[in-house]
């Protein structure tokens, strides 16, 4: 099967600095892969390459077998706090496109309501960002990030300032969106059992410089039970592999 997603990063460099070495990744179409791994390993840099926000690196991105060279409709892209633009209100800031300000058209205003009934979100369009609780807002983050319709969706550590029930109720709206658009996702976390809560499979990412040294294949049914007696099995080969690779 040829992969949605096609990945291969020789360096990064920031300034003296060698980020990302040989990094090699494949995704397919409808995968949830996570990226985990010590601060600093790169996880954050090699998704902003594949977002084409960070260009200068020796290396391609392709996407569908076409090599991408700057930003695409086709990634979303979901950052670690909501960045909500505070002197827009919930719908326009759901239909801001980079570049292009906020899409007014009728089909527009359809798909903002679509996205936030499906966030959960239905009837707060008008709200200002001041108004919403973090849970609320990174909802927003979402629906913004599937606004266009995206092929690959990524995430940098998403739900890491939320308390964890929300979290866990994130993750699972995540989850069902995902299986509900079709959307392939690559997330960044340093949560290990939102790993593998999320994941089919999970990359283990090493420092100086970054690449992926494990691929862990969380063979887990859909739609995912937290209390599934092959959780902690999978957990612990997760955290085994960040030992081996991090030496702790």
């Amino acid at each position: 099967m040829t992969p949605l997603l096609e990945a291969h990063i020789h360096r990064k460099q920031f300034g003296d600095r060698l980020i990302l070495q040989q990094v090699q990744l494949q995704l397919h179409a409808g995968e949830v892969v996570t990226l985990v791994g010590a601060s600093g390993c790169g996880k954050s840099t090699l998704l902003r390459i594949i977002a084409g926000l960070e260009q200068d690196h020796d290396g391609e991105v392709r996407l569908q077998g076409r090599v991408l060279d700057g930003l695409t409709r086709d990634i979303g892209f979901i950052f670690q706090e909501p960045r909500l633009l505070p002197w827009l209100d919930v719908a326009h800031n759901v239909a801001f496109d980079m570049g292009r300000g906020a899409a007014r058209s009728a089909s527009a205003e359809a798909r903002v309501a679509e996205l936030l009934h499906e966030v959960g979100l239905a009837g707060l369009g008008t709200a200002l960002p001041k108004q919403l609780s973090g849970g609320q807002a990174q909802r927003v983050a979402i629906a913004r990030g599937l606004f266009n319709r995206p092929r690959l969706l990524l995430l940098d550590e998403p739900f890491s300032a939320v308390d964890a029930f929300t979290r866990m109720k994130l993750q699972d709206l995540l989850l069902r969106l995902a299986h509900q658009h079709g959307i392939t996702v690559l997330m960044v976390t340093h949560d290990i059992d939102e790993a593998v809560h999320v994941s089919d499979r999970v990359l283990v990412m090493e420092a100086d410089p970054g690449t992926v040294r494990a691929a862990l294949s969380i063979a887990l049914p859909r739609p995912r039970d937290r209390e599934h007696p092959g959780v902690p099995a999978l957990t612990a080969q997760v955290r085994q592999a960040l030992h081996a690779v991090h030496a702790f």
